[in-house]
């Protein structure tokens, strides 16, 4: 059977282009048009996940996402023309897997929803080791391997490693980095944060022209690139 999608959305328009460029890639599509029909949506379908607008009619996306994840196990993609990096922190916060600007690429919307439902796989037992093109990440031994080569990382730079590599292809909040990595031992801070993500770069980027492997959402967070 394929995935479930539920679209909300409530711009006909909107919710006419997902319909089509869902369904062009295999999904089974469900919409609506505001909070109440997404909340009745959700609980008679069973999405496999939602793509979810902020500016509904009669409630505030935001409220939606902990009642859609408190009701089932569907991965929530904000999907939304409200770009601020406050939105986006809070959206992330409150349970959304990822933030899709508004307008947006449909293939890369498409990408971030198969890295989504690949996670959403995987969410009942946490991955032991995570492969990302040439690099394997073995988080309980704590070994980083770029093809046969064995990168050699400081304490900090795996536990910063170790958090993106949970949650790989989605967005991780600066706050949530800072809180897993540096705990409550000292005070974390951002700058900190910044520098090892540099050198993490440095380190598990082969040579050549392959773009980041860490990218950086502005104000927002990182995220460890999936494959395809």
């Amino acid at each position: 059977m394929p995935a479930k999608i539920l679209v909300v959305d409530d711009e006909t328009a909107i919710r006419r282009l997902l319909r089509n460029t869902l369904a062009r890639a295999g999904y089974a599509v469900v919409e609506a048009h505001d909070a109440r029909e997404a909340l009745r949506q959700a609980a008679i379908e069973h999405p496999s996940a939602v793509l979810l607008d902020l500016g509904l009619p009669d409630r505030d996306g935001l409220g939606l996402i902990p009642l859609l994840r408190a009701n089932g196990d569907a991965v929530v993609l904000v999907v939304s023309a409200r770009d601020a990096v406050d939105e986006k922190v809070t959206a992330l916060d409150l349970g959304a897997d990822d933030f899709v600007s508004k307008p947006f690429d449909t293939e890369e919307l498409l990408a971030r929803l198969r890295v989504a439902l690949r996670h959403q796989g995987l969410s009942e037992s946490t991955p032991k080791i995570v492969k990302r093109g040439d690099l394997t990440i073995d988080l309980d031994r704590r070994i980083v391997c770029r093809g046969d080569e064995e990168l050699h990382l400081t304490r900090k730079e795996h536990d910063v490693l170790a958090v993106l590599a949970r949650h790989i292809g989605r967005v991780v909040t600066h706050d949530r980095v800072l809180a897993a990595a540096w705990g409550g031992d000292e005070e974390p801070r951002v700058e900190y944060l910044r520098i090892v993500i540099r050198n993490l770069r440095q380190k598990l980027e082969a040579p050549g022209p392959i773009g980041s492997v860490i990218s950086n959402e502005l104000g927002v967070g990182y995220r460890l690139k999936a494959d395809g």
